[in-house]
């Protein structure tokens, strides 16, 4: 076999495995370099996300979820169980089992276009080598006309309260705990606190979650966040906006903390600390030093808007670079960037990514909030409507939370779009297609939604922008 190639992908993540996937579809002799290894020990392609990242956290959280509806939804159904219990080994075993499957299945696509995997870390060399050392730290050099790099992202860890992931974990620990803790405090109420929170705090947990900004996920369009921030205190979410961690010390099988507010300084003792501050790029050892690629101030790879390093023949993607640190973000750079590399036309519309946030409700957005329309001075309108009005919603009893959408006051072209409720991680994409089409809110309000769903509150929401929902007083 030979250890040249059109195209080396450093990386076999979300981003990694798209590019590479796309480029041997294109005709290119193609290599992923990967260091992650699974739970078993053994060689595991798909990166954070297939294994402990976006699939098992998403396993977690619908079983946890089924596990919460028996005591708390099925009663108004009339169906009432008595004594309900968690296996907790099945309960993490069949997470484990889903990622298999996937981190299997990337293996076979693969197999199947013809991708040679290797197996270590990959250290990017002049003239694009590309070192790998192997897990057994032998060494061997390939090389290409063009290397990707896909190296992603680790989770933050806060120097006074560093992982053991026995006591104080990041989020691959919090998916293995193996007893539901009677107190657990997160660190930061984003995605990943947020929905790891809910999961043990739906199994039993007392959670408490201590956030350092003063507003609720000011990331989403306030009045979301408003809703989702009501609805999380109903769950037992117990968070604390404006503070600070200041000390986390392991004492015995407790984690002692120490956090500060406007009231000033406070105590909490919990017997798991999740820590979900953000994630940083990896590029920990990949470049040497005479490569010419850059990092920036964050320690993310420098690219322009084409993924390109300016380094000929190095691209880069996904997480470690610049852009929300999203999987599907990731998914389009890395097929991007095999179409440039191939001659063909790539595109990424950065402008119209969804957000989407797995708790209970679902959370999601795409596009400008109503804050940034103001800072921005861009004339709108907007129009919501709540799932409290939407038959779909009220017959599964989950009537909570809405739709907003905000459209250009003049040319009527959607801006954003931004849902809290049931299924939202879903009805957001009819809102993406409209936008990469540069639709208007008339046009989604022209469309027919079959009745009764929950797609009707997009339909409504869009005819609100012009003060004509049907099932609303405007």
């Amino acid at each position: 076999m030979s250890d040249t190639f059109d195209v080396i992908v450093i990386g076999g993540g979300p981003a990694g495995y798209h590019a590479a996937i796309r480029a041997a579809q294109l005709g290119l002799k193609t290599a992923v370099v990967d260091a992650f290894v699974g739970k078993d020990g053994k060689a595991a392609l798909g990166g954070t996300c297939l294994n402990v990242g976006c699939i098992p956290s998403k396993a977690l959280l619908d079983s946890s979820k089924q596990f919460y509806n028996i005591a708390h939804n099925l009663p108004v159904h009339g169906i009432t169980v008595e004594n309900a219990k968690v296996d907790l080994g099945t309960f993490i075993g069949r997470k484990d089992k889903i990622v298999k499957q996937f981190t299997g299945g990337v293996a076979q696509l693969f197999k199947a276009n013809k991708i040679v995997s290797y197996f270590g870390k990959g250290k990017l060399l002049k003239g694009n080598n590309v070192e790998i050392t192997g897990n057994d730290g032998a060494t061997q050099t390939i090389s290409a006309t063009n290397v990707v790099l896909a190296t992603g992202s680790v989770p933050i860890e806060l120097p006074f309260a560093k992982f053991d992931n026995k006591y104080i974990i990041d989020n691959a620990g919090a998916l293995d705990i193996t007893e539901v803790p009677r107190r657990m405090g997160v660190i930061g109420a984003g995605v990943i606190g947020l929905e790891l929170g809910s999961v043990w705090r739906r199994l039993g947990a007392e959670v408490t979650v201590i956030e350092a900004l003063p507003d609720f996920l000011g990331a989403a369009d306030a009045d979301i966040a408003k809703i989702a921030f009501k609805e999380f205190g109903k769950l037992g979410l117990d968070i604390k906006l404006g503070a600070k961690l200041s000390k986390a010390q392991v004492k015995g099988n407790e984690v002692h903390l120490t956090y500060n507010d406007k009231d000033g300084d406070h105590d909490l003792v919990v017997d798991k600390l999740l820590v979900a501050v953000g994630r940083r790029a990896y590029a920990d050892g990949l470049l040497a030093d005479d490569v010419g690629v850059k990092l920036d101030e964050r320690g993310r790879i420098v690219v322009d808007e084409h993924c390109h390093t300016g380094v000929d023949g190095v691209w880069a993607v996904g997480d470690a670079v610049r852009g929300p640190m999203l999987a599907h973000k990731g998914f389009e750079e890395g097929m991007a960037v095999a179409e440039w590399i191939a001659g063909k036309s790539g595109h990424v519309n950065y402008d119209s990514i969804p957000w989407v946030i797995y708790t209970e409700p679902e959370i999601a957005w795409a596009g400008k909030t109503e804050k940034e329309l103001k800072d921005q001075g861009i004339p709108y309108r907007a129009g919501s409507f709540p799932f409290a009005a939407i038959g779909r919603a009220v017959a599964m009893n989950e009537a909570i939370g809405q739709v907003k959408m905000l459209a250009h006051a003049e040319t009527d072209r959607i801006l954003g779009v931004h849902m809290v409720g049931p299924g939202v991680s879903e009805l957001i994409a009819e809102c993406v297609v409209a936008m990469e089409f540069k639709g208007s809110s008339e046009d989604l309000a022209r469309i027919i939604h079959a009745h009764p769903t929950l797609s009707e509150a997009v339909h409504e929401a869009a005819l609100a922008v012009d003060k004509r929902a049907i099932h609303k007083g405007n």
